[in-house]
Order: C-alpha cells, then structure tokens, then sequence
C-alpha cells in the first residue's frame, strides 16, 4: 500500500507541475519577464501545495495504522487473548497479522483465524479511508495552489523554504538516528554492567559467554573480558591495513601522475570494482582459497598454520579495502594545485622528488583521512572473518593462529532466540559501545592530523 501510494503521488507531483509551468505562462499570456519567478518555480509551488500535505498524512498513517488496527483486533478477540502475557499476545497478535497477508505461521485454529479476518477486514477499510483523505487533500491542494499562481506570486520564496525547510529536516532526523543510536547502546550496556563488572569486562582477559545448563557446572555464569576480542579485532585490521595502504597508496600514485590517460581510465575503474564486490564472496575466497594456501605454505616451511587464521583473514581483508585506500589518495593527490609540482619540477627536482616532497606532503591530510575509513571499515568486518579466522577467542598476536572480532561475537550472541535480560545477550551491546568508541578516537585522531597539517599547506 505504502509504495502503490507513493506511486500515485509522484505521478500527480509531475502533473502538478507541469500543469503549474503551463498555468504561470497562461497567465501573462505568454511573457515570462512579467513573472515574479520562473514558470518552473511556479510549477514547484503547485506541485508541493497538491503533493506535500498528501504524504505527510502518507508517512503518518503507514506509522500510526498498524498500531491502530493491533489495537482494534485485540478489542475484538477479547475472549481469546485474556489471561495471555505480553510474549504470547505478540506472538497471538503477529500470527494473526501474518495469515491475513498470507504469511507462514507455526500452527493455526479459530481465534487466529477469526482475528486474521479482522485484520483484513480493517487493512482494507484503512487503505480506503487513506486513498479517500490523500485524494481530498490532493485536489484541495492543487485548487488551492492554481488559484494563487499570479505575475505578483513569489512562488521562489516559497519552494526555496519549502526545500530548505526539508533539508533541515533530513539534517535533523540524521542527528536523532545518531543519538538514538547511541542512547539505545549506552541503556543497554548499563543493563549489562549490572551483572558483569565494567573493568572485568574491559580488562578481562578471557571471553567465555556461554552460560551452563546446570548452576553447579564451570563457567555457568560465563566470563567476559574483551580483551581477546580487542586482540584479535587489532591484529586482524592491523594485517589489513599493511596489505592495502602499500599497495593502495602507491597504486594512487602511479594512476595520478604517471599513468597515462587511456591507461588511468580502464584501471581505475578495474580497481574499484574490488568494493563492488559482496565480503561474503571474499570470505568464500579467504576460506577455500587463501587459507588453505598459507597453510600449505606453512607447513612446507615447518610452521604450524592453523585452518582457520589471523594471517588469511587479514590478507583477503586488506583486498577488499584496497580501493578506499587508492580511490581516495588518488582523489586527494590530484587536488594538490599543479604549482606545486610545476615549482618543484623548476627547482630541479624530478618526478619522485616531487611526489615524496611536495605532493606527498600536501596531500597528507587526505591520505590519513582514507586510511582511517580503511581502517574503520576492516574493523567494523563480520563476514571475512567468519568464515577464515573462526569464532575462537583467543589472545595472541600470531597471526598464524585462529581468532576473532568484536563484530563476529556480537553477530554470534544475537543468533537465534535471545532473552534480552541475560548478562550473554546484554553482551552484544556492551561490545558494541566498545567498538564504537574505538573507531570514535580513530575518527578523532583523524581529525587532528587533518587539522594540523591541514593549517602547514594551506
């Protein structure tokens, strides 16, 4: 219903407008100069007047119906869902929901089937009400709208608040996501450190979250200290970010000042498609390809390799963001002004003189910006690692042996059905404060290198 409706809207928002620049010509006969504004700001007008107000009632109604129609079912199933606790009136409530719109459901009988009935009984009562109430506003607008277009009409003013207005918007619901992003890890880490002391998470050196059947077994409250997967995480990026700053900064280099043309627009496009590519493919590459190699490798040379190791995750890693490296140094190196070089290349210097004194230099802010995204990205990494490093927590710094991430454990706790009231579930968030308050200080660190240097070349 949500996008049939925002189908209809954007078919009237091009009608509106057309109809809008034809009306603004109309009405000075044809002389535009007399105008306030462009016919197509005028067009904007009408089209915002016929089409805004019709989907703000849109997204209000797809947030509010839903809730609406649960309430309304569950007034009408009074009999069948008293006595029942909250799980199982969701779980009554989300049956019944999923047999009215043809879902698969466990088991069946008659209260469901009666409340699925309801359900659709009402989602179509509710579809109608919405198309009728978005076609009034719709032709109330529009009416409207045609009625003020006029030479005196400043219809820019109007779409330029209007557009602005929506950026602020956007600005505004980004910020909030941001934040509620946040609070949501922060309330739910404190849930955890209720249960599991903060510096023996943090310091902890073993992480064994599994908790035992029995209260008389070992580990059944389980044991989280981070410090492992902090490790492993380090160790893993660390791998990553040797393959892919050599190889992703020189390969900027060689595509911003000594490739030629031809040769620049076919690799530069061959190289990006590195990003392109799904990690759960690099994974199956790590794991059927790299691993095995290294590891006979490895053998060859009397070197216990594990199967599943550091080394072949970090490896395939630092491919895969090779072209945030290169991409963007290359984008940073070709912004240093050509004075720069042209000076250089007049005091005598040659081309590598000039790119490791000059250009290097000057571009450095945007080279440690690239390295940090790099960096950020081979951190927050599930699907590699997975699948070629393993689940083992293990503390070391050989990269020959197995480990695992931050991001692999919490993906690991949230598997399956959880109860969000143990301290095992409560984990993942208190991980993934942890993870984003690194990559916070790397950002920050990023920022001052940026401003310092920034100020030395400008």
């Amino acid at each position: 219903m949500f996008w049939t409706s925002l189908l209809i809207l954007a078919v009237v928002l091009v009608a509106a407008f057309v109809f809008g620049r034809i009306r603004a010509g109309q009405v000075v006969h044809g002389d535009v100069a007399a105008l306030h504004s462009l016919p197509s700001f005028h067009g904007a007008y009408l089209a915002i007047v016929t089409v805004l107000p019709a989907f703000l009632l849109l997204v209000v109604w797809t947030i509010a119906a839903p809730k609406v129609i649960d309430s309304m079912v569950i007034a009408k199933s009074a009999d069948a869902v008293s006595g029942l606790g909250k799980p199982e009136l969701q779980a009554f409530i989300r049956d019944a929901r999923a047999i009215a719109f043809g879902g698969i459901v466990g088991f069946t009988d008659a209260a469901k089937e009666q409340a699925a009935s309801l359900y659709r009984a009402y989602d179509e009562l509710s579809t109608q009400a919405l198309w009728a109430s978005m076609a009034i506003l719709a032709i109330a607008g529009f009416a409207f709208g045609a009625k003020r277009i006029s030479p005196r009409m400043r219809a820019r003013h109007v779409v330029e608040r209007t557009v602005m207005a929506v950026l602020i918007v956007c600005s505004v619901v980004a910020i909030l996501t941001t934040i509620g992003i946040v609070l949501s890890l922060i309330f739910e880490s404190l849930r955890f450190f209720e249960k599991v002391n903060f510096f023996s998470f943090v310091f902890g050196l073993e992480w064994s979250p599994q908790t035992a059947i029995r209260a008389d077994q070992v580990g059944s409250e389980g044991t989280f200290g981070a410090i492992p997967l902090l490790a492993g995480t380090m160790l893993i990026t660390l791998i990553a970010i040797l393959v892919a700053a050599p190889v992703g900064l020189f390969a900027a280099i060689y595509l911003s000042d000594y490739a030629s043309g031809p040769v620049r627009a076919v690799a530069k496009p061959v190289l990006e498609i590195l990003a392109g590519i799904p990690t759960v493919v690099y994974g199956f590459f790590a794991a059927l390809t790299v691993a095995p190699a290294f590891r006979g490798f490895g053998e060859s040379l009397g070197l216990s390799v594990s199967s599943e190791s550091a080394l072949a995750a970090g490896v395939v890693m630092g491919i895969m963001i090779i072209p945030f490296v290169s991409s963007l140094s290359d984008d940073v190196i070709n912004a240093v002004p050509q004075s720069l070089r042209d000076g250089s290349a007049g005091l005598g210097a040659t081309r590598s003189e000039t790119i490791r004194k000059v250009v290097l230099p000057a571009a450095l802010p945007g080279i440690v910006s690239a390295l940090i995204l790099a960096i950020s990205r081979a951190i927050g990494e599930t699907m590699i690692v997975v699948m070629a490093a393993g689940l083992a927590a293990n503390l070391t710094v050989n990269p020959l042996e197995a480990v695992t991430t931050v991001t692999v454990q919490i993906v690991t706790l949230l598997v399956g059905d959880q109860e969000f009231d143990s301290a095992k579930t409560l984990a993942a968030f208190a991980l993934g404060l942890l993870l984003f308050c690194v990559t916070l200080l790397l950002n920050i660190f990023a920022l001052r290198v940026v401003q310092k240097y920034r100020e030395q070349y400008d």
